[in-house]
């Protein structure tokens, strides 16, 4: 997949110079992958034997320089990938993971997740960090659903991030934000087509080759589920805390408590579980009615030993000043859906003041 195949060619061309162990050249390596070209990046991946990591990484070097003079302007993004379970075949001792390494600058990283798709996690997520700027936090946000970025959209972003001459992304800054997405280096309607091992290193290009600046707290916008993403996040960087969107729903609910147990199971303090669309209020009668039940997520947080940190309504000002680019919290600070907005992000300073210090 290639929004421009001649950039396609060129690097492909290009790492013909590039050697790899054994003799040969890495364009011509049966572990290459696809190279994949956006408006904004040039990604591909080294597929390598276990144990080879290290011999490949000059030639991951070499080939990261060779893609870099023909990828005009473009970030280059490549992963260095081996089939760990192959390695653990015979060894009954194995290297634990690498020690998770603090983002400079980012003092605490807290993920919003959910199990499922569909519930106004991103539009939580985003509201969440403009509610801890208001509380004078210095707050970026990270979109980590890779396959589905919708951060762009909800802040209204236009244009990719600049790069510095040293590869360095600039994070594109809006409503006191500084934010970082892969979907403002897609073209419309560009689909992801990653496998893991190259999405995972696409995340952490994009977390630790940001000039974040300093940060009292960076949001990060998690895919839905438990897949890749997630554990390649909570393995890499010491998490400071989630929080669980989910809808009154009980398959919203039985998700959400799957995406709890990975958290728990990872070691990442959960601070909390919000309940989405919790209700609608008709504004023609002032009548309320529980589109997809209700209390749900609060009984589900009792019955884990979760905070219960807050419902939010179904409410058509959120979904317009979503799809405008201008999101509740800063567009109409005042709003009672800004407020629930804005009170959620107390509780959590509340309960965490080491996020305010």
């Amino acid at each position: 997949m290639a929004d421009n195949p001649i950039i396609a060619e060129a690097v492909k061309a290009a790492l013909t110079g590039v050697e790899i162990p054994g003799g040969g050249s890495l364009s011509g390596y049966g572990g290459l992958s696809e190279i994949i070209v956006t408006t904004g990046a040039v990604a591909f991946a080294i597929s390598v034997a276990p144990g080879m990591e290290a011999a490949f990484g000059p030639a991951r070097s070499a080939a990261q320089q060779a893609a870099e003079r023909v990828a005009e302007g473009r970030k280059v993004m490549v992963s260095l990938t081996s089939d760990k379970a192959t390695a653990a075949q015979g060894h009954a001792h194995r290297p634990g993971p690498p020690a998770k390494e603090a983002v400079p600058g980012v003092r605490n990283i807290i993920a919003v997740g959910s199990g499922k798709g569909g519930v106004g996690k991103s539009t939580v997520a985003v509201n969440l960090a403009l509610a801890f700027a208001a509380e004078g936090l210095r707050t970026g946000i990270l979109d980590a659903d890779l396959y589905g970025p919708s951060i762009p959209r909800l802040l209204g972003l236009e244009g990719r991030p600049a790069v510095r001459e040293d590869g360095i992304f600039s994070p594109h800054q809006a409503f006191g934000l500084n934010i970082m997405s892969i979907g403002s280096m897609l073209t419309p309607n560009q689909a992801v087509v990653w496998r893991g091992p190259m999405a995972t290193s696409a995340l952490r290009q994009l977390l630790r080759e940001s000039d974040w600046g300093e940060l009292d707290v960076l949001v990060v916008d998690l895919p839905p589920g438990t897949g890749d993403i997630q554990i390649s996040l909570v393995q890499q960087v010491p998490i400071a805390g989630a929080v669980i969107v989910s809808t009154p729903q009980d398959l919203a609910l039985i998700d959400a408590k799957k995406a709890i147990d990975m958290l728990r199971r990872t070691g990442v303090p959960l601070l909390g579980l919000i309940e989405n669309m919790s209700f609608f209020i008709a504004p023609d009668t002032g009548r309320r009615y529980d589109i997809f039940g209700h209390g749900g997520a609060k009984s589900a947080a009792q019955s884990m030993g979760l905070p219960f940190l807050g419902e939010m309504p179904l409410v058509m000002a959120i979904r317009e000043t979503s799809d405008s680019g201008n999101p509740v919290v800063a567009s109409a600070p005042q709003s009672p859906e800004a407020q629930a907005f804005q009170a959620i992000a107390r509780k959590i300073l509340d309960a965490s003041p080491s996020f305010r210090a």
